[in-house]
């Protein structure tokens, strides 16, 4: 029996930000809210709510909430989100300083809990664990 062989696969090394590889625009703005929902997310799993109680919390609805929750972000701003973390108890916290002199451009990071990376299983491998975005 002769085995085929088979084609090599293309292998595309990451820029660092998922959304701009897949040529989305805005890729720096659906890395945040993406980072800033996954926040949201781990939130309501830690405290156990359900998505009824969860948009109670944060003044939307629920279906607002599932949408949140599957990655459907087209109609929350990074704003609205950070909003939906106080709203849930969190602290948002934005920091500005001079970026480093090695570095052309300003950026900017979400950074959140110890095991944030791995809240983002669709992102794994794609972006670096502290999610710096670059302009």
């Amino acid at each position: 029996m002769v085995k085929k062989r088979r084609a090599a696969i293309a292998v595309t090394a990451s820029s660092g930000n998922v959304f701009a590889d897949m040529g989305l625009p805005e890729p720096e703005e659906e890395l945040t809210k993406a980072q800033l929902a996954s926040h949201i997310r781990q939130v309501i799993r830690r405290r156990r709510l359900t998505q009824i109680k969860a948009a109670t919390l944060m003044g939307i609805d629920q279906p607002k909430v599932s949408a949140l929750l599957n990655g459907r972000l087209a109609n929350f701003s990074s704003e609205r989100l950070m909003r939906l973390l106080t709203a849930l108890g969190q602290d948002v916290e934005i920091t500005i300083k001079p970026k480093p002199r090695n570095r052309a451009q300003g950026r900017i990071s979400v950074v959140g809990g110890d095991d944030f990376g791995r809240r983002l299983p669709a992102l794994q491998g794609s972006v670096p664990r502290d999610f710096d975005l670059e302009f």
